[in-house]
Order: structure tokens, then C-alpha cells, then sequence
């Protein structure tokens, strides 16, 4: 069975996925808008969706690999929809958390992110060839593109550590970050 379509789709999702994170990189490094707690799991939860992904890349199809990524997205809807939440009926002075992308905030498009990603790793699923044990299922052909993956996911999640340390510090992360704590001596 050649599974090559399937790992491009497993590739493209992650590659989708990254650029979403470096959008929100965008937003925090270069409109110094500094992500909150809840932007924070919502972060983790795209990372968790990518590992899911990047595990099919290196260790062959498995519906436990998209399982991963599943509940990693419907983690990821739920701090969202939460978040959503806290900002539906603002005051007149309070106008969401963040600057708005095309009307609607990152953590509302986040949301839909994370229900695209479900449907989508739900279609993947219906492919039940991928799954067929054969001589080469346990020999991953795809060590390039999991490479290329996992460079991604990892320079994506040191990048997200180091950023998040430096707001956050040993301490608790404040519910509306105007700078990094670290840099203002705060370490607690």
C-alpha cells in the first residue's frame, strides 16, 4: 500500500499548524502583544496536535497517532471556546484580548483551527489502508519529511518554552501580560 498521499497530508497539517503558531509569533514578538495563560495552553494544544502528526511521519500510521491529535484539538476548542466566552459581552471598554485578524479574534480563529484539524484527522481516518500491517509498515519511508517535521516542531516548541519562560518566569503567568516579567527583574 503507498501511503505516500497520506504522509504529505500528515505533512501539510503540520506545516498548516506552524504557520498558525508563527502568525501568533507575529502578533507577540513583533506587535508586542503578549499572549495570555489561555493563549498559552492553546499553543500547547496545536503542538499536540502536531506531535500526533509528526509520530505518524516516523513511526507509520497509527489510529492511536491521530487519536492524540484529536484530543489535543478538542482540548485546544474547549480553552478556546472558553476564552470566547470570557469576551462575549464585553464592556464598551473592553474590546476582546488582542488585536483582531479579519474581524474576529486569534483565540475565536483558533477555534476554528481546532475544529478544521478534528474533521479533517476524522477524514484521514476513514482511509483504513494506511493502517493495513504489510512488510514495510514498520519501516518508515518518510524519514525526510519526519525530519523536516520534527525540526519544525521542535524549533517551534524551544521557541514557545523560551518566550513563555520569559513572560512567565518560575512564577505563575499573569492573566494580562504587558512585558516580560524576566526582563523587568520580576523571576517569582
Amino acid at each position: 500500500m503507498n501511503n505516500q498521499p497520506i504522509a504529505y497530508i500528515n505533512f501539510a497539517g503540520i506545516l498548516i499548524i506552524s504557520a498558525i503558531l508563527s502568525g501568533a509569533y507575529y502578533f507577540q514578538f513583533a506587535m508586542n502583544e503578549y499572549p495570555c495563560p489561555l493563549c498559552l495552553l492553546q499553543r500547547l494544544c496545536f503542538f499536540g496536535i502536531m506531535i500526533g502528526l509528526f509520530l505518524n511521519l516516523k513511526f507509520g500510521f497509527s489510529s492511536t497517532h491521530y487519536g492524540l491529535s484529536i484530543l489535543s484539538a478538542l482540548l485546544g476548542a474547549g480553552i478556546s471556546y472558553r476564552q470566547i466566552l470570557l469576551h462575549i459581552c464585553p464592556s464598551p471598554t473592553d474590546h476582546g484580548y488582542g488585536t483582531p485578524v479579519f474581524g474576529m479574534h486569534l483565540y475565536s480563529w483558533a477555534l476554528v483551527a481546532y475544529l478544521v484539524s478534528i474533521l479533517c484527522i476524522a477524514f484521514l481516518l476513514l482511509s483504513p489502508k494506511q493502517f493495513e500491517k504489510g512488510d514495510k509498515q514498520h519501516v518508515p519511508s518518510f524519514s525526510l519529511l519526519a525530519g523536516i517535521a520534527f525540526g519544525i516542531c521542535f524549533l517551534l516548541a524551544l521557541t514557545n518554552g523560551i518566550a513563555t519562560f520569559f513572560e512567565c518566569g518560575f512564577g505563575i503567568c499573569p492573566d494580562d501580560p504587558d512585558s516580560y516579567m524576566i526582563f523587568n527583574g520580576k523571576w517569582w
